[in-house]
């Protein structure tokens, strides 16, 4: 079978391929989103120019990238994106564009739809009411799925993207069945992150011990959107570790984990004056590696320390929680833009289900609160305090300004060679073990473990049960289609 063009091959892994790169290639915008973390709105004064990107589009098809997403702002605001669309495609490389979908006109449809544009994303961020305020455009939810509506008939692939709020999350299973009906074939959520218009509303980011709830209702959501042939796709600030790991990285393959962050290794990101960074999401702050006006893109790429961050990164920047995880070497912190969106740097993420898990475990939860504002620029963000509570929301300890809440096990040594990311079913360089999936409780652990540290069940007596109920399955299975008449 044909593996998608964003599915990672182990080539591309071990020579640092940028398979998969996001391009805002304006920062003009239609809509007026409280959770926009471009704060986009006008376009930036010195976008490339029409030349300019084209030429940009050649350097990412030699550096091999095999995806484009194009993003703004909202990217149809301007005035040569379908010539960027054509380009794309004509250098073999595959095409999509997410947006808000305000604006969306058949015209436009129809021009992408001719230049070889193969997806659109819409974003529904919550039902009618809710959506509209976010978006900060009456009329905007009717729009996104008339966006829907035409794009399908243009026979061009769709999608849904929804940011987990705090508002939103009452309303997911509705939403749900209304994407189902509008024909969606994906959709992908991902956390709203403290960043940009988002930190200047505290009141959307959902709270860590949230995802005690949220996590079992996406479980649900996913397979039940199997069966209703719409797959949801959690973006990569969405997990860790919970027993839900494989569900969202692998469809229920046990040997699919969270890898660690991956910008500037098979991801990459550029803004629309030709800053590129590592991922799309990163602050420009500190994770610009340059301009293509100044270097040529495979000089970014290859050299510059603000992409390659990931490949030099050796666990010290693993704090509070994070540095003493079961799956510190593994994870390294999930997600590199949310916990630097809300403390100022990386490596202690309480947006984690494994972490809520373990606290609930003792009786806490975790609870972020604002420390400083953001300045009010694109990609900027302020600060927040990480605060320690009971179950029932007393406060235990805290951390102002710098969340260092260390619960659990003591930090291991670590190194350059442990802090790189496992490969599924590969022995880690650091302990030579991999990790498997305790049946029992659905959590990975160490290869070899006899005891889960989670559910205290035998891991090997819980996988020959689990193998033998499989077997008992089939047999089911086989013996229930002899039953049945033949044609």
């Amino acid at each position: 079978m044909e593996q998608p063009t964003r599915f990672f091959t182990e080539d591309d892994r071990e020579t640092y391929r940028p398979v998969h790169v996001v391009w805002e290639i304006t920062l003009a915008c239609d809509l007026k989103c409280q959770h926009c973390g471009s704060r986009a709105g006008r376009r930036r004064p010195d976008e490339l120019t029409t030349r300019e990107c084209l030429d940009l589009v050649a350097q990412l098809a030699r550096l091999g990238t095999r995806e484009v997403t194009l993003i703004g702002g909202e990217a149809y605001l301007r005035r040569d994106w379908v010539e960027i669309v054509r380009a794309v495609r004509a250098h073999g490389m595959d095409c999509a564009m997410q947006t808000g979908g305000l604006h969306l006109t058949e015209e436009r449809v129809r021009e992408a739809a001719e230049a070889g544009l193969q997806a659109i994303g819409v974003s529904v961020d919550g039902l009618e009411e809710l959506h509209d305020r976010l978006r900060g455009v009456k009329g905007s939810f009717a729009a996104a799925f008339k966006a829907l509506g035409l794009v399908r008939e243009y026979g061009i692939a769709t999608s849904v993207n929804t940011q987990i709020t705090s508002l939103v999350l009452p309303e997911l299973r509705e939403l749900f069945d209304l994407f189902v009906e509008a024909g969606a074939k994906s959709w992908q959520i991902q956390l709203t992150v403290a960043m940009g218009r988002a930190a200047d509303h505290p009141e959307l980011l959902l709270q860590p011990f949230q995802l005690l709830e949220l996590m079992p209702l996406l479980a649900e959501l996913f397979d039940e959107g199997v069966e209703r042939g719409m797959l949801m796709q959690p973006g990569n600030n969405v997990g860790y570790f919970g027993p839900y790991e494989s569900l969202w990285r692998g469809g229920g393959d046990d040997t699919v984990f969270w890898p660690g962050c991956n910008a500037g290794q098979n991801t990459l990101g550029v803004e629309a004056d030709g800053t590129i960074k590592g991922c799309p999401s990163l602050p420009t702050v500190g994770y610009a590696g340059g301009n293509i006006r100044d270097l040529t893109l495979a000089d970014i790429w290859r050299n510059t320390p603000e992409l390659n961050f990931n490949l030099t990164r050796a666990g010290e920047e693993l704090w509070g929680f994070c540095r003493g995880c079961y799956y510190a070497d593994v994870c390294r912190g999930g997600c590199t833009w949310l916990s630097h969106s809300l403390f100022g740097r990386p490596g202690n993420n309480p947006y984690c289900h494994h972490r809520a898990l373990e606290l609930e475990a003792r009786g806490l939860r975790e609870r972020v609160v604002p420390a400083q504002p953001a300045p009010g620029l694109s990609f900027d963000h302020g600060t927040f305090d990480l605060l320690l509570e009971t179950l029932d929301g007393r406060a235990v300890a805290s951390a102002p300004g710098s969340g260092l809440v260390q619960i659990g096990r003591p930090a291991r040594p670590t190194s350059k060679e442990s802090a790189r990311p496992f490969k599924a079913g590969r022995k880690s360089r650091a302990e030579g073990k991999s990790l498997v999936l305790c049946r029992a409780c659905d959590r990975h652990v160490r290869e070899g473990t006899r005891a889960c540290p989670f559910c205290g069940a035998d891991v090997r007596a819980a996988e020959r049960a689990h193998r033998r109920r499989l077997r008992e399955a089939r047999e089911a299975c086989r013996q229930l289609l002899e039953l049945l008449p033949q044609d």
